[in-house]
């Protein structure tokens, strides 16, 4: 079967690690999404959003083997979520650093307090509105007084650009973030990766019914139920 070959195979794909040539050899949950929307055989469909669909590939091969058939039944919500406004780029990055943020290893702690403030500020140059800390944000910097107060220092008066912000820093926070999460030392890091992930796809379908005509696609079959901040010094780590 070609990568372009939308026919059946014979068994339904089942989610693995990585990237896959064809639904024979398995897939990751981006890929089962593209063969659900009927594209052609992509673990980078246009029907969802590019970085929800790096949230999704990364939580997909951080979650244990055990743990990831349950990540099937999220693939069709996200069919359909996306859009060009940097408002959801970093209303979804936000979401993985605040939710990795007090959970994560203090050596990557900087580095997931600072994407927090950059997406907040983010937020508050595209609202046209004064900075602020929304309340999530303000719960998980306050769970790492330490990193917090290094964060504020290096963001201090530094620019972020929305070009910037979208191409490199919003999916190294993502990256950061999910692995931040499966790293850690918490009893249950699958339960909080497709936490993470059913939570943002919910936040997605939120801003697109407030800020789109067309509502967002919200599908779960019942058969589912079975450069913007400049990184600081050793980011390759923190951020990767």
């Amino acid at each position: 079967m070609s990568r372009n070959d939308t026919r059946s195979p014979d068994l339904f794909p089942v989610l693995s690690r990585g990237r896959h040539r064809n639904p024979r050899k398995g897939a990751c949950l981006m890929e089962l999404v593209s063969y659900l929307a009927g594209e052609r055989w992509s673990d980078h469909p246009e029907c969802t959003h590019p970085l929800l669909a790096e949230l999704a590939r990364d939580v997909n091969d951080f979650t244990s083997d055990a743990g990831r058939s349950e990540l099937g039944r999220l693939a069709p919500s996200v069919i359909g979520l996306t859009s060009d406004d940097l408002r959801l780029d970093a209303r979804i990055a936000l979401r993985a650093a605040t939710t990795a943020l007090p959970v994560a290893a203090v050596g990557r702690q900087h580095a997931l307090a600072v994407a927090v403030l950059a997406c907040e500020r983010m937020l508050a140059d595209l609202e046209g509105r004064p900075a602020g800390l929304e309340p999530a944000s303000q719960q998980a910097l306050a769970a790492v007084p330490e990193a917090q107060r290094w964060a504020r220092g290096f963001t201090r008066e530094v620019p972020i650009a929305p070009k910037g912000f979208r191409r490199h820093a919003a999916p190294n926070i993502v990256r950061c973030a999910t692995r931040g999460i499966a790293q850690a030392c918490i009893p249950d890091p699958d339960m909080m990766l497709r936490g993470l992930l059913t939570a943002t796809i919910a936040d997605c379908q939120a801003w697109l019914r407030q800020h789109t005509e067309e509502p967002a696609v919200d599908a779960t079959p019942a058969e589912w139920e079975g450069s913007a901040v400049p990184a600081p010094r050793g980011w390759e780590r923190g951020w990767s």
